[in-house]
């Protein structure tokens, strides 16, 4: 396994980040592999995988280049850039742009581990095709749902960051990418399953970045910059492809009964705002009727305020689940 030594005061100092260009290289990812996670994920590579695979299919050398950065276990290093507080696309992008080829290609023979540098990625264009494939997957596929995307990884932040105040972070660092992320004692930051050696990154700057795919790396610039990217616990649900029970949504109405059966784990406001589209307004008042019903609850995370259903909540909606017996 890899691991990070770090000292108390890098711990300390560490915090969440939010970061356009990762978000882009896990929809590559995503649009790469063509495996979706859930509905919200399957509707929009249906949108988006088509154009994709077209663009690929007429530039092979970028193809190729794609297929061999991603690499069988490790990300070639120049592709992801550790992301920065507050950097734009723009700015991400050009440092994957001004990377020397050199290094590119480099990094492009360790992620393929088992074999020699592909000829005809053997040129010094490679990080310029790179930076405008990126370019292309954020215009086409990111940027139109950035700010919802963003809302969902603030609620993310949000619900994290209260899990430190509440359990410390040794459970936030265990959950951000169970079985590869985990605190094992000692100063000692398990990052991934990697047999590699341990960097002591003590006194340097650890950031944590959410994306919305369920995709995860590591990536530093080295020794002053280490983050650890990680899916986000709200998905990008459909709400088309995922309605609530039309009994429940019957009794409730639709917008309401959607609401408690998203509160399956808890979810703060601002979760249910970014995953569901409603307005503030509409969700505030959605949750104060189910509290008054009994069928959610509520506690106080560090900051935050969690909801989740109640027993009574729970039953209501698996019984909206069933089918009916009496039916002929």
């Amino acid at each position: 396994m890899g691991w990070w030594q770090l000292n108390a005061d890098t711990l300390a100092r560490s915090r969440f980040v939010l970061s356009p260009f990762s978000e882009t290289f896990a929809c590559l990812q995503l649009l790469q592999t063509g495996r979706a996670a859930h509905p919200g994920e399957q509707a929009w590579l249906r949108a988006h995988s088509p154009a994709y695979r077209a663009r690929l299919a007429a530039d092979p050398v970028t193809a190729r280049l794609v297929r061999a950065g991603l690499g069988r276990g490790w990300i070639a290093d120049f592709l992801t850039p550790a992301p920065r507080d507050g950097e734009t696309f723009e700015e991400a992008v050009a440092r994957v742009r001004s990377a020397d080829p050199a290094e590119a290609r480099a990094d492009i023979t360790v992620a393929l581990e088992r074999g020699p540098l592909p000829p005809e990625l053997d040129r010094d264009d490679l990080p310029a095709r790179a930076a405008d494939l990126f370019s292309y997957v954020w215009t086409e596929t990111v940027r139109p749902y950035w700010d919802r995307r963003r809302r969902v990884l603030e609620a993310d932040v949000v619900a994290r960051t209260a899990q430190v105040s509440q359990g410390g972070w040794a459970a936030v660092l265990d959950a951000l990418r169970p079985e590869r992320t985990r605190w094992l004692g000692e100063n000692r930051l398990q990052v991934n399953l990697h047999e590699y050696p341990p960097r002591d990154i003590s006194g340097a700057e650890l950031v944590f970045v959410p994306v919305t795919p369920t995709a995860g790396w590591v990536s530093w610039e080295e020794p002053d910059r280490y983050a650890i990217v990680y899916p986000c616990a709200g998905a990008l649900a459909d709400p088309a492809a995922r309605p609530a029970p039309a009994s429940l949504a019957a009794l409730l109405g639709p917008a309401r009964a959607g609401v408690l059966v998203l509160l399956a784990s808890p979810m703060s406001t601002s979760q249910l705002v970014a995953v569901t589209g409603q307005a503030l307004g509409s969700v505030g008042r959605h949750l104060r009727v189910l509290l008054d019903a009994g069928l959610v609850e509520r506690r106080r995370a560090g900051r935050s305020v969690l909801y989740s259903r109640t027993a009574a909540g729970t039953v209501l909606t698996e019984a909206s689940h069933r089918p009916d017996t009496y039916r002929s």
